[in-house]
C-alpha cells in the first residue's frame, strides 16, 4: 500500500513538471515566434505567414530597387554600355517598343512597351519616362510604370516614380552615362485599382568605371500602406548594400550587380509605418542610411548575399544563396531558365527553417508578379512588383 501511495505521487510530480514545463517554454515563445529556429514549440500559422512575408520583401525590396536603377540608364535605341539590342523607335523588336518622345509626344520623354509576347501583341509593362534638367549634372525624373496582367488589357496596378539624378553626366534623351558615375535617389507609390499599396524610397551611388566594373551602395525602406488585412497587420523593411558591392558589364552587353542586401524586417498595425528621411549618401560605404522606417516592430535582421543580372533593362537572372532572414529562416533563390522571363515560374524563392522544413515558397516573373505559397497552411499571397501586396 505504501508503495502504491509513493508511486502514485511520483506521478503526480512527473505530470505537474511536464505541465510546468510546457507552460515556461510556452512564456519565453511570444507568438510563437522562435519556433522557426529550432524551438520546441512549433511556428503558429500566422508566424509563418508574418516570416514568409517578410522574407519575400526583403529580397524583393533590392531587386526592384535595382531594376529600376538600371531601367533607366540608356535607351535601347543607343547601344554604347548596353546590349546590342536593335531597337527601331516605335516599331516591335523582340517583345519591346520604344518610342522617343513618348506615344503623346510630350517634350523631353521617352516611353518603353514591354509585351509577354515577342510580336509585341500582350501589353506587359508600359513605362512613360519624363525628365527635366535642374542643373549641369543633374536632372529630375517623373516615371509611370503601368502594369498588364497576362491575357488582359485593364491594368492591375501603377508605379509612380519621381526620381532626381545628381554628379552625373548625360547622353541623348537625358539618360546618364553610367560609365562616368552618377548619384541617384527616388520615391515610389504602386497604387492598385486607385489605392495607394506600396510606398519606398532609395538612394544609389555608382563610381565611375574602371574596366567596365563599378563600385555602388545603396539603401532602400518601404512597406504595405493597405496591409495584409487577413493578418491585420502591415510589413515593412528598411536595409540595403550599405558597404557596397560591384556592378559588372559583361561581354554580351548585360549588367551583373553582386553584393550582400542586409538590413531588418518590421511589422505593424495597419497604417502604422511610416519612411523617414535622413541625408543623402554620394560615397560608398553608407555608415547612416537615408532612409529607414518608423512606427513598427522589428522582426528580425536579414542578410542576403544576391547576384542580379540584367540585359537592357530587364532582369535576366537572379540568385540568393544561403540568405538568412528572420527567426533563423534560410532563403534561396534560383531562375528558372527553361522559362521565359514573362512566365510566373521564371524565379523561384524556397524558405526553410533552421531544420530544413520548408516555410513557403515563391514563383514570379521577372517583374516580381506571382504567388507566394505558406507550405503548411496552403495560404497564397499576391506579389506585384516584387512585394506582398494581399
Amino acid at each position: 500500500m505504501r508503495n502504491q501511495v509513493l508511486f502514485a505521487t511520483l506521478a503526480a510530480l512527473l505530470l505537474a513538471g511536464c505541465g510546468g514545463g510546457a507552460a515556461g517554454t510556452g512564456s519565453t515563445l511570444p507568438g510563437g515566434s522562435s519556433g522557426g529556429n529550432g524551438g520546441s514549440a512549433p511556428q503558429s500559422a500566422q508566424v509563418q505567414s508574418e516570416d514568409s512575408i517578410a522574407s519575400a520583401n526583403a529580397v524583393g525590396s533590392p531587386v526592384k530597387a535595382l531594376n529600376n536603377v538600371e531601367s533607366g540608364v540608356g535607351s535601347p535605341l543607343a547601344t554604347v554600355g548596353r546590349g546590342a539590342l536593335a531597337v527601331t523607335n516605335g516599331q516591335c523588336n523582340s517583345g519591346v517598343e520604344y518610342f522617343v518622345p513618348d506615344k503623346n509626344g510630350d517634350a523631353n520623354s521617352t516611353e518603353r512597351i514591354v509585351f509577354y509576347d515577342q510580336a509585341c501583341t500582350q501589353i506587359a509593362r508600359d513605362t512613360v519616362r519624363k525628365y527635366t534638367v535642374i542643373g549641369t549634372n543633374a536632372e529630375s525624373i517623373a516615371r509611370s510604370v503601368t502594369q498588364y496582367p497576362q491575357g488582359n488589357t485593364t491594368p492591375s496596378s501603377v508605379r509612380s516614380d519621381n526620381v532626381t539624378l545628381s554628379n552625373a553626366t548625360f547622353g541623348s534623351n537625358g539618360f546618364p552615362i553610367v560609365a562616368d558615375g552618377f548619384d541617384r535617389i527616388e520615391s515610389s507609390t504602386l497604387n492598385l485599382t486607385g489605392v495607394k499599396s506600396i510606398e519606398s524610397n532609395a538612394e544609389y551611388s555608382i563610381a565611375a568605371a574602371n574596366a567596365g566594373a563599378s563600385s555602388y551602395c545603396g539603401d532602400s525602406a518601404g512597406f504595405n500602406a493597405t496591409g495584409i488585412s487577413s493578418l491585420n497587420e502591415t510589413f515593412g523593411w528598411a536595409g540595403g548594400d550599405l558597404s557596397g558591392g560591384t556592378r559588372t558589364v559583361n561581354s554580351d552587353g548585360s549588367v551583373t550587380y553582386s553584393g550582400t542586401q542586409s538590413g531588418t524586417s518590421y511589422v505593424g498595425g495597419i497604417g502604422a509605418l511610416n519612411i523617414a528621411t535622413g541625408t543623402q549618401n554620394t560615397a560608398c560605404p553608407i555608415s547612416t542610411p537615408d532612409f529607414t522606417l518608423t512606427g513598427g516592430t522589428s522582426k528580425g535582421s536579414y542578410s542576403i548575399p544576391m547576384t542580379a543580372t540584367y540585359k537592357s533593362g530587364l532582369l535576366e537572372n537572379l540568385s540568393v544563396t544561403n540568405a538568412q532572414l528572420v527567426d533563423g529562416d534560410t532563403l534561396n533563390v534560383t531562375t528558372n531558365t527553361s522559362q521565359p522571363p514573362t512566365s510566373s515560374n521564371f524565379i523561384s524563392g524556397v524558405l526553410t527553417n533552421s531544420s530544413g522544413n520548408q516555410v513557403s515558397t515563391f514563383a514570379v516573373d521577372a517583374f516580381g508578379d506571382g504567388t507566394l505559397t505558406v507550405t503548411q497552411s496552403g495560404t497564397q499571397y499576391v506579389m506585384n512588383n516584387w512585394h506582398v501586396i494581399k
